[in-house]
């Protein structure tokens, strides 16, 4: 992961009396997270599947350690059944959505270049997220889902796992999830002491 800060900053952060216990231990749980995941609600197709989808939508670069599987925090709220309290009228419920939508990707993928989506180049699968965005798709499952919601559901739970992670939060330089009263600094084009100063 390229970081813009300096390394560390966020993590060194979360061990001081500017983060409440309950954000602390959250955070804490989330930069635990490295260790293999079977999921819960997806096969272990559809699973893979996602994971392939959330890297092409946020590529990501660096070790291991250093990897965020936005797909778990994917499978662990559908496992859980929660859900952001709406969606659109013409999308079914969340873990429906997914199913149907994982499905079509993949059935588009085998009408279009006659195998997995997985096993397409980078460019192929960039190309086909960007069919399902543009509503350009046909046939089953999208003649009852609409591709270009199902796009944007999936674009934004993942873009909201990503940056909820300390170590995508470090890379931007955000600590706004110091939420103890202690602010001095709040004009614009002011830093904080706690805030890391970019490199």
């Amino acid at each position: 992961m390229h970081h813009h800060y300096p390394e560390g900053t966020v993590r060194a952060l979360l061990n001081t009396d500017h983060v409440t216990p309950a954000t602390r231990t959250t955070l804490e749980a989330r930069l635990s997270l490295h260790a293999p995941y079977e999921p819960q609600f997806f096969t272990a197709s559809e699973y893979v599947l996602l994971k392939a989808v959330c890297d092409r939508l946020i590529p990501q670069t660096g070790s291991d350690t250093d990897y965020i599987n936005i797909a778990r925090g994917i499978d662990e709220r559908l496992t859980r059944n929660e859900s952001n309290g709406w969606r659109y009228d013409s999308m079914p419920p969340d873990q429906d959505a997914y199913q149907l939508g994982l499905a079509g990707l993949e059935a588009t993928a085998q009408s279009r270049h006659q195998q997995s989506f997985l096993h397409l180049p980078d460019a192929q699968q960039d190309d086909l997220l960007r069919l399902i965005q543009q509503a350009e798709v046909e046939g089953e499952p999208w003649d009852r889902l609409p591709a270009e919601r199902f796009f944007e559901e999936i674009l934004a739970e993942a873009v909201e796992n990503y940056y909820s992670h300390p170590l995508a939060q470090e890379a931007i330089g955000y600590v706004g999830m110091a939420d103890t009263p202690a602010w001095q600094r709040l004009g614009l084009n002011t830093l904080d002491d706690r805030e890391p100063r970019p490199l």
